[in-house]
């Protein structure tokens, strides 16, 4: 079986008893372990490698499944999106009464080392009324590329994201080395927080699977993965900037509700206080 394994392929590690399921992003010779790959994880921010023979290969039947049990927890998450949303809106200016208003959530800029995630990104945004533009950055160009988008964009809202995992055989969690991409995204908050230095003037949600949580915040980042070194999912930086987007300007965002919201919740989550980006105005034009 894993001779037949190739670039793109769809596959899971027996040595974890086929727990998630990654794509293959290359395969190359290591001296010690003969032919392995490179895997990105399908709705986790992981990379992780493995010696090809410890692959299987995953059928297209059990993929669609997979997709379909993704795709339904994503559509829950939007969904209580909504209801926590109309909740917490409800009272502002009397909504609903004689003055009709509209809605000005905040602005996303979102930076992602994977071009699938980050599509599946964008889509979520839509769903979700959130005004996002996205740029596929590989992580270690983020730094490099990170100041010149804010000027171009000028976002309320910054999110630095992509693949990340602390290197097996690692024991020392307090040191960068030790982590793929954690530097590249730290590098990345600390560029955007020479460009605006207010955390509650621009929000930065930073990190990917199991990254230098305590580092990202420390470079200027509001919210950041993973405080216990967890996996997080892909949506969970989405579910993460709905919060503060259409969290009113005046008032502070929950810190509770905003990782309770996301998918991996406090074990890959975690943040700082900061204030809410909504705006409403009004009245609404007929025009």
């Amino acid at each position: 079986m894993s001779a037949t394994i190739k670039k793109g392929d769809i596959v899971a590690r027996k040595s974890y008893k086929l727990d998630l399921y990654f794509k293959v992003c290359d395969l190359y010779e290591q001296d010690d372990e003969g032919q392995c790959a490179m895997l990105k994880g399908l709705d986790v921010r992981l990379l992780a490698d493995a010696p090809v023979s410890d692959l299987e290969k995953i059928g297209a039947d059990k993929v669609a499944e997979y997709w379909r049990k993704v795709m339904a927890t994503g559509s829950e998450y939007v969904r209580r999106c909504f209801q926590h949303r109309k909740e917490g809106l409800d009272d502002e200016l009397n909504r609903g009464n004689k003055v009709a208003t509209f809605d000005v959530p905040g602005k996303v800029l979102h930076l992602d080392g994977d071009q699938d995630y980050l599509d599946l990104c964008l889509t979520t945004y839509r769903q979700l009324g959130v005004p996002a533009i996205g740029y596929y950055v590989r992580e270690a160009q983020q730094p490099l590329r990170v100041a010149a988008l804010l000027r171009e964009h000028n976002p309320d809202i910054l999110v630095l994201t992509g693949h990340d995992a602390f290197k097996k055989g690692s024991k020392d969690f307090r040191n960068l080395d030790h982590y793929r991409n954690s530097r590249y995204f730290v590098e990345a908050v600390k560029v955007a927080r020479d460009y605006e230095k207010n955390r509650d003037d621009l929000v930065i949600f930073a990190g990917a699977c199991q990254s230098f949580y305590e580092a990202l915040l420390d470079a200027g980042a509001n919210f950041a993965s993973a405080p216990e070194r967890v996996l997080i999912h892909a949506f969970d930086p989405v579910f993460v900037v709905e919060k503060v987007a259409y969290t009113p300007v005046h008032k502070p965002i929950a810190l509770r509700e905003v990782i309770e919201a996301t998918i991996t919740r406090y074990p890959g989550i975690g943040g700082l206080d900061t204030q809410g980006k909504y705006r409403m105005g009004a009245p609404k034009s007929a025009y």
